[in-house]
């Protein structure tokens, strides 16, 4: 059995100012760990995200499985830093949604496949700070 991670946050900007952020690779490495991604944000491509975590050079890697402008991107994920082999049971499911919330959008991760409550609880607390992070870089520049 499985759990799925989740955390969101309303950020007071528009969702297309939030799209932006989630998917300009300047602006995701100034919330997501410093984290360089690339791809070309396309359902099928491939995703990876390079940075640096504990002094250790790392490369995360997944595909883009669908991506609806200002409103959604799904992608798989794996990390070797999971210590799992790199093989399709190994990858998680990372989604990331936009709904309008007022003047503000409300921005909500989830991420399925965690092993147990307490992966689940790290994942989403991982988020949390990600979540933080992404809205202080949209509202505060």
């Amino acid at each position: 059995m499985s759990t799925t991670a989740r955390a969101d946050i309303r950020i007071d900007a528009s969702r297309d100012r939030v799209w932006t952020a989630l998917t300009d690779p300047d602006t995701i490495a100034r919330y997501l760990f410093g984290s360089r991604v690339s791809t070309d944000w396309k359902t099928g491509s491939p995703i990876v995200y390079r940075g640096e975590w504990d002094g250790k050079p790392y490369e995360d890697k997944g595909t883009i499985l669908e991506i609806v402008s200002g409103e959604r991107l799904v992608t798989s994920y794996y990390s070797p830093l999971s210590g799992k082999p790199d093989v399709p049971e190994s990858y998680q499911t990372v989604s990331y949604l936009l709904a309008d919330d007022g003047d503000g959008t409300l921005v909500t991760i989830t991420q399925d496949g965690c092993a147990d409550d307490a992966e689940a609880e790290r994942s989403s607390g991982n988020w949390r700070m990600v979540l933080d992070s992404m809205k202080s870089v949209v509202e505060h520049g």
